[in-house]
């Protein structure tokens, strides 16, 4: 399938699995996973249903998969890279959204160039960008900041320095959350944050139960919004003192 250049697409994935992917995902995905020697995914069984997307059922399970995720070991990184540098042609994929985008997809891509592995990447969605763009904040200043603590001493402190940044910068400040945590986050910002600090939760994005609501901490207070174990992004803006 390769050209004998050492090659690995960054390939988009959809944010949910009920997607559609002809309708979401650009055609050139399609042609791009038609070319792939094999694939590195998070897990063996997103890595096949990802490709049973793209390909038959013969052709997904000839496919050669490697797993990088959160158990892999940074001393192990070289390794996925091996056959790429004998001139074959391999993708990355997170379980969602876009690959590199908290993910540890970052530091494969840091080593690749590094090797002169000829690294591409292929637009798609992004629930982080999406959730950004649909928020009504800063789009000119801003930060993502992954996931915070779980501990919820350490998460205030972060919070609050999100927003004292935020004021001093007049930037947005935006992190994920796990949804089984995501009620716990919403509470948590309604008791810290200060009433007229602008707060905006975005779950379910590009889902036909998406929602982005922005609104002052000071209405989230008597909001009657319902959070339930949902993928969310959370941003926050806060007036300059």
């Amino acid at each position: 399938m390769s050209e004998n250049i050492p090659r690995l697409y960054l390939l988009p994935n959809l944010l949910d699995e009920s997607q559609d992917a002809a309708e979401l995902l650009p055609p050139s995905v399609r042609k791009a996973v038609l070319q792939l020697d094999g694939l590195i995914a998070e897990s063996e069984k997103a890595g096949r249903r990802y490709l049973r997307r793209f390909l038959s059922h013969e052709e997904m399970a000839a496919m050669p998969l490697a797993l990088y995720n959160e158990h892999t070991q940074e001393l192990d990184l070289p390794l996925l890279l091996q056959k790429i540098l004998l001139g074959q042609t391999w993708g990355l994929i997170s379980d969602l959204g876009l690959p590199c985008l908290a993910d540890p997809g970052s530091k494969l891509v840091w080593l690749a160039r590094k090797a002169g592995i000829a690294v591409e990447a292929i637009l798609g969605p992004s629930a982080i960008i999406l959730a950004l763009m649909l928020s009504g904040l800063e789009g000119q200043r801003f930060a993502f900041h992954g996931y915070l603590p779980k501990e919820e001493g350490e998460a205030v402190k972060v919070i609050a320095g999100l927003e004292k940044r935020s004021s001093l910068e007049k930037s947005t400040q935006f992190w994920i959350e796990a949804p089984y945590r995501s009620l716990r986050m919403l509470e948590l910002l309604k008791r810290q944050l200060k009433p007229n600090t602008l707060l905006c939760v975005a779950k379910n994005i590009s889902l036909p139960l998406q929602e982005v609501i922005t609104q002052p901490v000071s209405k989230w207070q008597s909001s009657s919004f319902v959070m339930g174990k949902e993928p969310a992004v959370f941003l926050l803006f806060a007036p300059s003192v």
